[in-house]
């Protein structure tokens, strides 16, 4: 077709994949850098100057209020491959393990991304920090993505809070990349199955609002830009099938403005390491298999243990494996009411 759009309209485009059928919409042209001498920078120029592209490409008509994205940038350290930052329907993340899967799948496969040395690394500079990620790959297609994740480790165990309408509920508090409230679900009397969808929402956002009232999220480290309670992770035990697969448990991530998750969430699996290392329940180099909403799977493995400011903490490396599902040219046309998006849920 030989139509060409109007010179004033705006052009963006993007590869989207998904990571355990977790859609991640990665941009491609089209979106301004942002500006920053670190990440954190970055991310606070592309919250006051470029918002409203994140609000046109993620929400409807283009995206819907479970759309999630990926820019990549300039990396900040001398030895990065890349910075990468991660839009949701609320703003923009700190970081994304689902996110760093399909990046790196996309990026490979694409040439986006050229890995570097033997090893096979690609470097990425994020929000919360230093991620590395390798990706296998096999005729020429990426079958799985490994990434080492920033240090996680537990802020608060057995914090209760009063929830509205559910009493008092016990929770961890754990960061991974972002901050989480993790809670079991049998607790709250949910589980975790596509059919309380809309009950997971409900009580997750209770929850989060609950913990953000009554306890002050502050990072060791002294990072102010990760200071915030990300969401809320319920979790149960698998049945016995899935248990005799190798399957440990099974969660769901309910973030940002009531978004969730249908990937294990990468930096929650990470926050879930730092809890069941700090409770002895998982040791270095063990590997728990964390299983979704939907029923997609994430391995987690504690490599090794270290300290942020002086609290104990772990390295964890998560993999999985993203496929993409297509490329888009999105046009903006500057006389459309609605070229700013609108969310329904």
């Amino acid at each position: 077709m030989a139509w060409e759009p109007p010179a004033d309209w705006l052009r963006i485009s993007t590869i989207d994949a998904h990571t355990g059928g977790e859609p991640l919409r990665l941009i491609t042209s089209g979106f301004p850098e942002p500006l920053g001498a670190t990440m954190l920078e970055k991310r606070q120029h592309a919250r006051t100057a470029c918002d409203h592209l994140r609000r046109a490409l993620l929400w409807e008509p283009r995206g819907h209020a479970d759309m999630y994205g990926a820019l990549l940038t300039t990396p900040t350290t001398p030895d990065g491959d890349t910075g990468v930052l991660f839009l949701h329907n609320d703003g923009f993340s700190t970081m994304c393990g689902h996110g760093i899967i399909a990046v790196v799948t996309v990026g490979v496969e694409t040439g986006l991304l050229q890995p570097r040395g033997d090893d096979g690394l690609v470097r990425i500079d994020t929000p919360a920090g230093r991620v590395t990620a390798r990706a296998q790959v096999a005729g020429g297609r990426v079958e799985r993505v490994f990434f080492r994740n920033v240090p996680s480790f537990v802020l608060a165990k057995d914090l209760v809070v009063e929830v509205a309408g559910r009493g008092p509920v016990r929770c961890d508090v754990a960061f991974g990349g972002a901050f989480y409230a993790y809670v079991d679900a049998a607790q709250v009397g949910v589980r975790v199955e596509p059919g309380q969808h809309a009950y997971i929402i409900d009580v997750g956002m209770r929850i989060k609002r609950a913990v953000m009232d009554s306890y002050r999220i502050v990072h060791p480290a002294g990072e102010s830009g990760l200071d915030f309670l990300y969401g809320t992770i319920l979790y149960e035990q698998c049945p016995t099938e899935q248990t005799a697969q190798g399957v440990h448990s099974r969660n769901v991530c309910v973030f940002a403005e009531g978004e969730v998750d249908r990937s294990p969430t990468g930096t929650g699996v990470s926050g879930r390491a730092a809890v069941h290392h700090a409770r002895g329940e998982l040791a270095v180099g063990e590997t728990m298999t964390i299983e979704s909403l939907v029923g997609s799977r994430f391995d987690v493995r504690i490599v090794e243990t270290t300290t942020v400011a002086g609290v104990p903490a772990v390295i964890p490396e998560v993999s999985g494996s993203a496929h993409i599902t297509g490329r888009h040219e999105f046009l903006i046309d500057p006389n459309d009411p609605f070229r700013e998006g609108f969310l329904l849920r």
